[in-house]
């Protein structure tokens, strides 16, 4: 993904209602799904964004599913943990081999 631009941020509402920003890391196509791979949104101060709690041990990279609902891309959470580990394995080899292409 170039960064020429800057890094690009969507606002995502979560089943409660909360709004939280992401910052887009990649998007792939993995046994014919679409992923989108993204870090929760920080400001300039490295501050978190919304809801986000930088110390919790769950923050870092989240994987959403995009899915299509009555012609309207959505986006899903993985169905189960297998599929989660799978398509993070995935988005890691990528970002590697594009670090090891960069040198």
């Amino acid at each position: 993904m170039s960064e020429e631009f800057g890094p690009d941020f969507i606002t995502v509402t979560d089943e409660d209602g909360n709004e939280f920003e992401l910052e887009h890391l990649d998007t792939m196509e993995y046994n014919g799904e679409v992923y989108m791979a993204f870090f929760p949104a920080v400001d300039a101060d490295g501050e978190q964004a919304g809801d986000v709690d930088l110390d919790d041990e769950e923050y870092g990279l989240i994987i959403m599913k995009v899915i299509e609902e009555d012609g309207e891309e959505l986006f899903s959470t993985l169905d189960s943990e297998e599929e989660e580990e799978e398509v993070y394995q995935q988005f890691m080899e990528r970002l590697f081999d594009e670090e090891e292409n960069e040198d």
